[in-house]
């Protein structure tokens, strides 16, 4: 097949370059100048996706894929189109469509008679057929469900892994007609690779939800649950410490029994997907109080983490905060709706002097977001680590001159290496020296 992938991103690129394992021809669209260059010289343009490097340079020198910057053309000559451009949003969630409206204008120009348009970015429900479709056929002239097909497909990888969790979940698909979905099985059938799954009843592939809205509220309710399922642990955590029950136990403990699947409290939710799409679906079920209440407990646990400090320290006015970890998640290097915001936020207006350390990030990527930039050997007042990069492991006060406590937002640290100084896990019962 002749296939265009619209976003050669985090998630667009190892697409295109799975498909292009299979041995189909892929090009790959970007507004990147720097994207596009690398790309066709066969260099990651970001690291730290397992097996990208060795696979681009692969696919690249054996001509099944070519990137550019013409999205027009690149859709003219291909049976398929996938677009994963990114869906931006505000700081509470609200959807900004501006550069998936751009993306689709452009592959309407070039969209021909007979091709399978998909969008995998995840959407709030009624906007691949609502949104999309009207406008792929108003900017080509050609009429959904006889000239062109149309279905979203949402991702459901996690940066890093890409290649193996497209082998490992089935790939959910739902267009807006019965036609659309048969060519869109069809087409993920052929490009994609599934691990057996003797779990699953149905077994791994390509699953057909029935609509395109099924398709949507799927990768909305997955992402949502564990919104939900964090808020329930934060919930929990906060009473384990009023009380001194190290709620860490008590999980592991319910857990043993199969009907129960609570997740991890800790200091924050970040990353592109679990803050986010949850406001996807309030947007068309407003009146969602459960997942309204979940949304609020996990926004705020930067400055309950924040306050366990200052219920070891006291007063934290003029006080040095060392916050460890400015990417969302530990290992990744990404800072969307990263926890680091409101801790330093929550640090400033209690008076604290708020400094970031990342192993991932230079002094002038940290500055560039506004962010102090801490050096380890150091002197500072207290520790918060918001991060579970696996380099704090191993922490340990000497690398933190004069440090008086330390709140462990993840639980990631050795308390061996902190006897004698006040540290705090979110939900193990309180400080302990």
């Amino acid at each position: 097949m002749e296939i265009c992938v619209v976003a050669l991103g985090k998630i667009g690129l190892p697409l295109a370059v799975q498909m292009a394992t299979k041995g189909h021809h892929v090009v790959g669209a970007d507004v990147n100048p720097s994207t596009v260059d690398l790309v066709n010289r066969g260099i990651e343009p970001f690291p730290g996706e397992a097996h990208l490097a060795e696979l681009l340079k692969q696919v690249v020198d054996s001509g099944h894929l070519i990137a550019t910057s013409d999205t027009a053309a690149a859709v003219a000559g291909a049976e398929a189109v996938v677009v994963v451009v990114p869906l931006y949003v505000d700081a509470d969630g609200v959807p900004d469509f501006g550069w998936m409206d751009a993306a689709t204008v452009d592959i309407a120009k070039g969209l021909k008679p007979g091709t399978l348009v998909s969008y995998e970015t995840t959407l709030p429900v009624h906007t691949t057929r609502q949104r999309f479709g009207p406008a792929l056929a108003a900017g080509s002239g050609l009429t959904l469900g006889t000239d062109f097909f149309l279905c979203h497909s949402p991702e459901r990888v996690f940066t890093g892994r890409v290649f193996e969790d497209l082998r490992k979940y089935p790939k959910l698909v739902g267009g807006v007609d019965d036609e659309s979905a048969k060519r869109a099985v069809a087409f993920y059938e052929a490009v994609l690779d599934f691990d057996d799954r003797p779990d699953l009843a149905a077994g791994n592939g390509v699953w057909d939800l029935g609509s395109a809205e099924a398709a949507e509220l799927a990768k909305l309710a997955e992402t949502t649950y564990r919104d939900v399922n964090i808020g329930l642990a934060n919930q929990f955590a906060r009473f384990a410490d009023s009380v001194g029950i190290d709620v860490h136990k008590v999980i592991d403990a319910s857990n043993s029994q199969p009907f129960s699947h609570i997740h991890r409290p800790g200091i924050a939710v970040g990353g592109h997907c679990i803050p986010v799409y949850p406001r996807f679906y309030t947007h068309n079920d407003p009146d969602a109080t459960v997942v309204l209440a979940a949304r609020a407990a996990n926004a705020a646990m930067p400055a309950y983490a924040v306050g366990m400090l200052a219920d070891a320290l006291g007063d934290l006015t003029g006080l040095r905060v060392a916050v460890l970890g400015a990417s969302y998640r530990g290992g990744v290097k990404e800072t969307a709706f990263s926890g680091v915001f409101p801790v330093v936020t929550e640090l400033q207006e209690r008076g604290a002097i708020a400094l970031v350390e990342d192993p991932m990030y230079t002094d002038e990527e940290l500055t560039s977001m506004k962010l102090t930039p801490f050096h380890f050997g150091e002197a500072a007042d207290g520790v918060i680590v918001q991060a579970d990069h696996a380099e704090y492991r191993t922490l340990s006060p000497e690398r933190v001159p004069g440090v008086r406590a330390l709140v462990d937002g993840r639980g990631v640290t050795d308390p061996t290496l902190w006897a004698g100084i006040p540290r705090a896990v979110i939900g193990d019962g309180g400080p302990k020296a």
